[in-house]
């Protein structure tokens, strides 16, 4: 394989470093672009430009001598709004028009299944149509419009959308399941829990996302739903984590349209740690087709929804003393837990 040299915006993220992990590990050489510091022991091996996508002056260095773009960066559900439309279309937008100047032929896209909104039936398929819920879902499905522009135009612009993703590095909103777990204590869930609901391993998204960048052209250039191909319940892949803690705890499943209309107050007054698009979707069948990445890219997830809990369970253990207490709105850090700080009390 020839080896390659990206760029990578969102690097110094949850899904960049482990996507510039991957890409090193078969000899391509990766450029992280990204508004927070790559703090990694890679930091040495990498070339880094530390910035916001949105600034112009910075593009001539960002694109220089680059192959293949992989649009990783974010603002995620728990900022601002005008800042989640702000990075996610108009940020998106101008990495789309600088690569296009610069004669980049290739931009991959990471969007997401909140494209899909709240669906009504599974699994959800490339051409159903796309109602995002809230600032973000919006954002995404804006963002996605702006690819397509850009497509018509000659770009090659693979567009994945990935089911929720978990790994090495992840915190966000799970941090709160492997709390709990590693406490001792039972783990509350919206409705019965015996809902379908499918993830990602960070690692099978990795491998996606490679097979759009080195692909025949004519193949990727279009738009794919990634996740995993061996998913169960929300109650089974959950209570894999609480019986890897050795407690002998249990999901518990509360009424779920109490909890929603709790959760949708808590939202209102900011003491909520879950955005609208997760409480609503919760207690309710999630997943969707990964036939076309399957048949047209190849693409082969190596690990189901219980592996990829458990392993990403198993890097949290390992690293919790250097995990910061502070919260904050990015994958790599515990969300603000709100009111639910006290539910370890009662579970």
């Amino acid at each position: 394989m020839t080896a390659l040299r990206f760029l990578v915006t969102g690097g110094a993220g949850f899904l960049g470093i482990n996507l510039t992990r991957h890409l090193m590990a078969r000899g391509h050489s990766v450029r992280s672009y990204d508004l927070a510091p790559f703090d990694y022991p890679e930091a040495g091996q990498i070339d880094i430009l530390q910035g916001d996508i949105r600034d112009l002056s910075l593009h001539d260095r960002a694109f220089a001598g680059v192959d293949v773009v992989v649009h990783c960066a974010a603002a995620l559900p728990l900022a601002d709004p005008a800042e989640i439309h702000s990075t996610n279309v108009e940020g998106t937008r101008r990495m789309l028009d600088g690569a296009r100047q610069r004669g980049i032929g290739r931009f991959v896209h990471i969007s997401s299944t909140a494209v899909y909104g709240i669906p009504d039936h599974h699994p959800l398929i490339e051409t159903d149509a796309m109602q995002g819920v809230g600032p973000y879902g919006e954002s995404k499905v804006a963002a996605e419009g702006v690819c397509a522009t850009f497509r018509e135009a000659g770009l090659i612009l693979p567009v994945l959308r990935p089911k929720s993703f978990v790994g090495p590095e992840r915190l966000g909103a799970f941090e709160l399941l492997y709390d709990f777990a590693s406490t001792g204590h039972n783990f509350p869930v919206l409705g019965s829990g015996n809902n379908r609901y499918q993830l990602l391993d960070v690692e099978d998204l990795c491998q996606a996302i490679e097979l759009c960048a080195t692909g025949d052209p004519a193949v990727a250039n279009d738009t794919f739903n990634i996740g995993a191909a061996r998913f169960g319940s929300m109650r089974d892949s959950f209570q894999a984590v609480l019986n890897r803690a050795g407690f002998g705890k249990r999901v518990i499943g509360l009424p779920a349209t109490p909890a929603i209309w709790t959760l949708r107050g808590l939202e209102a007054v900011h003491l909520s740690p879950l955005y609208k698009w997760i409480y609503e979707t919760a207690a309710k069948d999630s997943f969707v087709g990964i036939d076309k990445a399957v048949e047209r890219l190849g693409y082969a997830p190596q690990f189901s929804n219980e592996d990829a809990l458990i392993r990403n369970y198993d890097w949290y253990l390992a690293n919790r003393a250097s995990i910061s207490a502070q919260a904050g709105v990015t994958h790599r850090v515990p969300w603000k837990r709100g009111a639910l700080a006290l539910a370890k009390v009662v579970f």
